[in-house]
């Protein structure tokens, strides 16, 4: 089957499967795809506050889908990394924008000042060429058949399909896992961290705009992301505060506790915590998927791997996961061949970032005499080697490309 005029169903419409579908309208003119989700239309995806975190990368592709809603993010133009004392000097890294050469590190803003334009970008596309792009909200797949040199999937009707991208594994939860044929034994890596994510947003008092904060705690690493002001002017920054699960150091703290405990974990820098949301809890672990193709089938963004908060590169990850598949699908005559090409272009950047994160979110759980010395005086090192730290930020801005 050629790859040319092939009928495409893309499984998830949250930020990945609606890029994915953008950008595959956009370079493959002749295909025909067909957008699923069982989130109703008429639900106000916009109102969404969960917040994302985006590399440079990710950014520059959204802006060519023409989908980036540059009013409602905020640019990180600095990351100030460092451990919280006591460790071996005042260690810390900072990357600038300015001292790389670019605009802006990455960006962040809520979930739905995300998804909300990509949607109507979608929507916008699909209007204008009926005859090719089709959207099924409100509809869930429960069931995906592979089915010779194709794919049936199941969403009330059968329907078959030369190649299904399942784009969002939040979109499925446990039953479709099982429903869309998922075997336990095809994940390679998987895992309990023991760690909870408490996740919230903060107002701070005399903090620097546009920088982001990542400390390492002896619980856990706890970040600061900056997000656009309140309308009043008002500094605001999304939390992220990793603590082991038990014997959880956060759970029965007050909001005033919590609040005065953030205020001696975050350097001087970050500025005064002055007020807290209320924070949500998020169990932390790790699942990833051996490959990201299965005969006629492709798994990517959360259906491929779900990562620790640790290094913020979960969204990003999907969505390269996206660009190479389209481009693939673009540049090789036969879907075979351009599958191939997919599993073999992805792997390196998949599994260094799989791998980064995990043993960063595994370090914390190790007893080692010296663990908070280790990673302080790997802090030290990296900013004393600008080179080094140079390729680590193109590394976090654009993937291992």
């Amino acid at each position: 089957m050629t790859t040319t005029g092939c009928q495409i169903a893309v499984v998830g419409a949250g930020p990945v499967g609606l890029a994915l579908g953008l950008h595959a309208a956009q370079m493959l003119p002749q295909a025909q795809i067909t957008l699923f989700d069982a989130r109703p239309l008429e639900r106000d995806v916009a109102a969404d506050p969960r917040t994302l975190a985006l590399s440079l990368g990710s950014v520059q592709m959204l802006q060519r889908l023409g989908a980036w809603p540059a009013a409602a993010a905020q640019p990180i133009t600095e990351v100030h990394v460092s451990q919280q004392p006591p460790s071996w000097g005042e260690a810390e890294v900072r990357l600038r924008a300015d001292e790389l050469g670019v605009p802006q590190l990455g960006a962040v803003l809520s979930y739905g000042a995300l998804v909300a334009p990509l949607q109507a970008a979608w929507l916008a596309r699909a209007a204008q060429q009926p005859e090719r792009l089709h959207t099924r909200f409100g509809t869930s797949v429960v069931a995906l058949k592979a089915e010779g040199d194709g794919v049936e999937v199941d969403a009330g009707i059968a329907e078959r399909f030369d190649l299904v991208v399942v784009a969002e594994g939040g979109v499925f939860g446990q039953t479709a896992h099982k429903a869309r044929g998922a075997d336990p034994a095809r994940k390679a890596l998987t895992g309990d961290y023991g760690q909870t994510a408490w996740v919230g947003t903060a107002t701070l008092e005399g903090a620097t705009p546009g920088t982001a904060f990542e400390r390492f705690t002896r619980h856990g690493p706890a970040a600061l992301l900056p997000l656009p002001p309140h309308a009043d002017g008002r500094t605001r920054a999304a939390l992220v505060w990793c603590v082991p699960t038990q014997a959880d150091p956060v759970r029965e703290l007050t909001a005033a506790q919590r609040l005065a405990v953030l205020n001696t974990i975050f350097p001087v820098a970050a500025g005064r915590l002055v007020e807290l949301s209320p924070l949500k809890e998020y169990a932390l672990g790790l699942s990833a998927e051996r490959t990201l193709v299965s005969g006629r089938t492709v798994r990517i963004g959360n259906a491929a791997q779900t990562l620790h908060p640790v290094a913020g590169q979960g969204l990003n990850l999907g969505l390269r996961d996206a660009h190479e598949l389209v481009s693939a699908l673009r540049w090789s005559p036969d879907i075979r061949l351009a599958l191939q090409r997919v599993e073999w272009a992805r792997a390196a950047d998949r599994w260094s970032t799989i791998a980064t994160t995990d043993f960063l979110a595994r370090s914390f759980t190790w007893k080692l005499p010296g663990a908070a010395t280790a990673r302080g005086l790997g802090l030290a090192a990296l900013q004393a080697l600008p080179p080094v730290k140079g390729w680590l930020a193109r590394r976090m801005m654009f993937g291992g490309r």
